[in-house]
């Protein structure tokens, strides 16, 4: 090679250095004034490593744009590569938003977090509010959903409802424990007192905790509990006479179950403010009226508070119906 070609050849990688890497420190790292007249740069971050333009850094406001013009110094290493010290695991993403206007997101909520932290820290306010309503919509999908919690034992479900800063409903449904065999329309209330509980959960999900307890000594019982105690219970539940054997039968009384629920709400987030609504329920007197086979008991709990117990009740006593007469029914 000629002397001519050599010096050719060293003036020019000599000028490609000055473009592409700044003036060289004692320590081999450079700053980024370099970086003003770069039309492509360099990025290692944490170890990732990304080739861009600077137009696409310098898309938004951010802190991406700072470091391209010099706003922000930043350390560059001997090959020319900018150095983040940041995670590179989710900078991909930061990047194909800069370079669209628009990037699909994790659906994982953890991940989600994780480049909502990187944006910000990027100042990338479009990826940031590209993040928020993301998480926006999670939270009123996870809103919808219904959580009911399943009870494992006596002990769990007291120190869930002790805890609990919500009005809580709890049905227990245990149709196995029975000794008598089912009147001819019990079979249909059990299914209807299922599906009244399914839908109070839809109705007034995020503001009552509902319970079923599959375990329980009852065949079908409503219980509706406020700041931690027992306020009511619907019992549908009565054993029958009929003729030479005793029947297990269960009622729906559906509108009574409904009122209950909704004297409840008045509990809501009534936790840590003193007694509440206490009086409210507990005074209702004679004002509200008992369905057709209904009583009502009230039993001291605590010193004046009282549980309100309704049982849906018809006994038929076959010993006191005369010869030919019809069945009396007695509540």
């Amino acid at each position: 090679m000629s002397a001519e070609a050599s010096v050719g050849s060293h003036a020019a990688n000599s000028a490609q250095c000055a473009v592409s890497q700044p003036p060289c420190h004692n320590n081999d790292e450079h700053r980024n004034q370099g970086l003003l007249g770069s039309k492509y740069i360099k990025l290692n971050v944490g170890g990732s490593l990304h080739y861009t333009t600077v137009q696409t850094l310098s898309k938004e406001d951010s802190l991406l744009r700072s470091i391209c013009n010099g706003g922000t110094e930043v350390t560059i290493d001997s090959e020319g590569w900018v150095v983040l010290d940041r995670s590179g695991r989710h900078f991909g993403l930061v990047l194909n938003f800069l370079r669209d206007g628009s990037v699909p997101l994790p659906e994982d909520h953890r991940e989600l977090d994780e480049v909502l932290k990187e944006a910000q820290y990027y100042r990338v306010q479009g990826l940031i509010q590209h993040c928020l309503s993301a998480m926006q919509k999670q939270k009123d999908v996870f809103e919808s959903v219904c959580h009911i919690p399943m009870i494992t034992s006596a002990k769990e479900e007291q120190k869930m409802i002790s805890t609990c800063r919500k009005p809580v409903v709890k049905l227990q449904n245990n149709r196995g424990n029975n000794k008598y065999s089912y009147t001819s329309n019990s079979d249909d209330n059990l299914l209807k007192n299922i599906e009244l509980f399914d839908k109070l959960v839809l109705r007034f999900n995020g503001r009552v905790l509902f319970v079923k307890d599959v375990l329980g000594d009852e065949i079908c019982c409503w219980s509706f509990y406020g700041e931690g105690r027992k306020i009511a219970e619907v019992c549908c539940t009565s054993i029958v006479y009929a003729t030479e054997k005793k029947q297990t039968k269960v009622e729906f009384p559906e509108a009574r179950i409904f009122e209950e629920t909704l004297n409840i709400l008045i509990y809501e987030n009534s936790r840590g403010s003193g007694p509440g609504g206490l009086h409210l329920l507990d005074s209702r007197g004679t004002g509200s009226s008992l369905g057709a086979g209904q009583s009502e008991e009230e039993g001291a709990v605590g010193g004046d508070r009282r549980v309100r117990r309704i049982h849906v009740r018809r006994h038929i006593m076959h010993d006191e119906r005369g010869h030919g007469q019809q069945t009396v029914y007695k509540d």
